[in-house]
């Protein structure tokens, strides 16, 4: 995770949000459940790869590899089109794994991300783990539901975020201006289960006032429909600037819409935050940032929950 947080402002207007978002009502309805049980279990599995292949699961070692194998394995079993693209970097092999819904407008399409690989100093277990795992999850759910979106559902898992947003860079850059234009909206999964979590949504609209600016175009209904989901389960959520620092920053550099959850890294929580959502002041978001104890036992299970399930939401309303 590249990501630092820059300032919060006010609150956004959830409610107002929820009931101005173009059609999220009845996809919220139709999206369903993310186990929780479910995420967990892949994350154990990374964890796993991790102790078997030096402890990490960093770009150019085994334990990168294997996580990859381990996740196309599971969407090639769901009857996921996926193949694997491969980049050379810092004198290693680096690798994203694209994974295509079969039907939809191809001229119409949503991508999910989010980047596979750790430091070297350990599991990368919420970093970026996390949003791996509740991905994965979510396309899973895709399979199991039968869902047929009007749009064409894409997800990817990015090689070498940690070394500069190497993998997801080299993918956009690859894309003709036919295939940029036919992306839609990429949403995009950056340690969602920190342990001292907060709710930051990517500043879509720039109603923060701070920062980079706004999005492309379409952002901002992103960040509503984001929004507006945790709106309607009574959880505040404030901004995060579009500053570039993930993986969603090769794509808007191009005008390609984006937004997506967040919650927390090295950056303190504020005796503000911790009032909103609890947790600790004064204490790291993830103490265990880019560090050995980033393990199985370094997430929060309510945070991962509910960001799985936004994820699910934002996927059925977006693509529907």
């Amino acid at each position: 995770m590249k990501t630092r947080l820059t300032g919060f402002a006010a609150a956004l207007a959830l409610a107002a949000a929820a009931l101005t978002a173009p059609g999220p009502a009845a996809a919220a309805a139709a999206a369903p459940d993310i186990p929780l049980a479910n995420v967990k279990a892949h994350l154990s599995q990374f964890q796993s790869i991790a102790n078997a292949n030096g402890g990490n699961r960093a770009h150019g070692r085994p334990g990168y590899r294997a996580s990859l194998d381990y996740v196309k394995a599971r969407l090639d079993a769901a009857g996921y089109q996926t193949s694997i693209r491969s980049f050379s970097y810092g004198g290693a092999t680096g690798y994203n794994l694209i994974a295509d819904w079969p039907g939809g407008d191809p001229n119409q399409v949503l991508m999910t991300g989010a980047h596979l690989d750790s430091v070297r100093s350990g599991a990368g277990i919420n970093d970026n783990g996390s949003g791996s795992a509740a991905i994965l999850e979510a396309a899973l759910a895709v399979a199991r539901s039968g869902y047929q979106p009007t749009k064409h559902l894409r997800f990817a898992w990015w090689g070498a975020e940690e070394l500069g947003l190497i993998g997801s860079s080299r993918y956009v850059s690859a894309l003709t201006s036919a295939e940029r234009s036919r992306i839609k909206g990429y949403l995009n999964y950056d340690m969602v289960g920190s342990p001292n979590a907060g709710y930051f949504v990517y500043d879509g609209d720039n109603s923060d006032g701070v920062g980079a600016g706004p999005g492309p175009a379409g952002s901002a209904q992103i960040e509503q429909t984001i929004n507006g989901y945790f709106a309607g389960i009574g959880v505040p959520t404030r901004g995060t600037d579009f500053d570039g620092r993930s993986d969603y920053g090769p794509f808007i550099r191009v005008g390609i819409p984006a937004g997506g959850t967040f919650t927390g890294a090295e950056g303190r929580k504020t005796t503000a935050q911790a009032q909103l959502w609890g947790g600790t002041a004064g204490v790291a978001f993830d103490r265990c940032y880019h560090a050995s104890c980033d393990t199985t036992s370094n997430i929060n299970d309510t945070a991962l929950d509910r960001n799985s399930d936004a994820i699910a939401h934002a996927v059925w309303a977006l693509s529907s």
